[in-house]
């Protein structure tokens, strides 16, 4: 399987930019939760989170060149 081209982004890194944000932001919630000692929300930290984790993950992707996957054996 072939990755996307340097300097190009397919439908496959956005889902799993996608994937990387909503993981990010789960992982905030948690944490955020677990240092309050109750259950509790900060949308605007969880958001800014998904945001910076998803972003940097397709930069990275913009920035890489295409690669050769095999599947693992």
């Amino acid at each position: 399987m072939q990755t996307s081209s340097l300097f190009s982004l397919n439908l496959k890194d956005l889902g799993k930019g996608l994937l990387v944000a909503v993981g990010g932001a789960v992982i905030t919630a948690a944490e955020t939760s677990v240092q309050a000692g109750t259950l509790t929300f900060s949308w605007k930290a969880i958001g800014g989170v998904a945001s910076a984790a998803g972003l940097s993950y397709l930069v990275k992707n913009f920035f890489t060149p295409a690669q050769t996957v095999t599947p693992a054996q």
